[in-house]
């Protein structure tokens, strides 16, 4: 079976620092990968490379078998990166955060309000759709930021410290998102913390050790 994402030699040096280097990984789909390592590691940076979001690198990275140069916007198109930051805009409500989200993403869907809606519900947000997000507490600004997988049929999920401000009934519900996706087929790339309690495999890549 081709992997969904590989990285090949994969190097990364920050202010004459190296990161990481000769870095070799194999994502598949179906699976949860977990990079562990020390603060300062360069967790977020190698989740930014992934993502295209850095070209500060060595190395190759291909998707599908095909390298990403080539294939990246169809790469774009099946991945779902969400940071470390909410990425919400606290001016706006959870509606329109997420009507802001698929209109930059050309991501068009049927019964628009509807999809929304469902989505909100999805992660707790029933009855704060519209409510200005900065009058949420973190936990429930972090809950629209994770609706956004929802809304998105990526086959890749990246997720950097996904966990953050949720409390402990979210923190099992996004476990059960993520042992779901990966039943359907989806890999996820996550830092995290948080000592998963998933019942289905998690291959970790230890940066820094």
């Amino acid at each position: 079976m081709t992997p969904q994402l590989q990285a090949i030699d994969l190097s990364c040096r920050r202010d004459e620092r190296c990161l990481f280097e000769h870095l070799n990984l194999v994502i598949e789909p179906a699976q949860i990968y977990q990079i562990e390592g020390p603060n300062g590691s360069g967790k977020t940076t190698l989740l930014r490379v992934l993502c295209g979001l850095s070209t500060q690198y060595s190395g190759h990275l291909l998707w599908c078998g095909e390298p990403m140069v080539a294939v990246k916007a169809h790469y774009l198109s099946q991945l779902l990166y969400i940071g470390h930051s909410t990425g919400v805009k606290i001016a706006l409500t959870p509606r329109e955060n997420l009507q802001w989200y698929l209109g930059i993403n050309g991501i068009k869907t049927a019964c628009l309000n509807q999809t929304i809606e469902q989505a909100l519900h999805r992660v707790g947000l029933y009855g704060y759709e519209d409510t200005p997000c900065y009058t949420l507490s973190a936990g429930q600004q972090r809950r629209v930021g994770l609706a956004r997988l929802f809304l998105n049929e990526a086959k890749l999920w990246v997720l950097d410290e996904p966990f953050t401000a949720i409390d402990k009934h979210g923190v099992a519900e996004l476990e059960t998102w993520l042992a779901d996706f990966a039943d359907q087929g989806g890999s996820v790339v996550l830092t995290t913390h948080h000592t998963l309690s998933i019942e289905r495999p998690i291959h970790r890549i230890v940066l820094g050790g």
